[in-house]
């Protein structure tokens, strides 16, 4: 199992590295080259919408990005250091996960975005997990890979 980690400060000029760089390494693990597409705008949702947590909250750790090439798959996982952040908007759009943050009535109009993001990440890729908690909140998504096929 090959990992390559990549972290960046909260800033959005550095969510189009972590597209490239998930695109790249899924290329790599032997995700269909037709898929590609939807890696990057699904790591690009999440990374802005870690991206947005971490600045609306004055969050000024990195942003985590874990890429992982398995046997059979390729997984991504983003995560933000914002305690309870997402779980009324993972809730809203039926995303599985856990739920031992913040109750829904504490979150304010900005969880509109995030339940679009979140959306739009739950449209692109049919295997997704949110889950947040009081050390903040992770975004997990994977691809079927076939590492024995040839690079394009």
């Amino acid at each position: 199992m090959a990992t390559v980690e990549l972290l960046f400060s909260a800033q959005p000029e550095h969510v189009r590295t972590a597209r490239l760089v998930a695109a790249a390494v899924a290329r790599r693990a032997g995700v269909d080259e037709a898929v590609l597409d939807e890696v990057r705008l699904a790591v690009g949702e999440a990374c802005s919408r870690a991206v947005g947590l971490h600045r609306s909250n004055g969050v000024t750790t990195p942003v985590r990005v874990v890429l992982t090439e398995e046997e059979k798959s390729f997984s991504i996982a983003v995560g933000d250091e914002v305690p309870g952040a997402g779980v009324a908007a993972a809730d809203a759009v039926g995303v599985p996960g856990s739920r031992d943050a913040a109750p829904a009535e504490d979150f304010d109009d900005a969880d509109g975005e995030d339940e679009m993001g979140l959306a739009v990440i739950r449209g692109l890729v049919d295997d997704v997990e949110v889950s947040a908690g009081e050390e903040g909140g992770t975004i997990r998504m994977s691809w079927p890979a076939n590492p024995d096929a040839p690079l394009a």
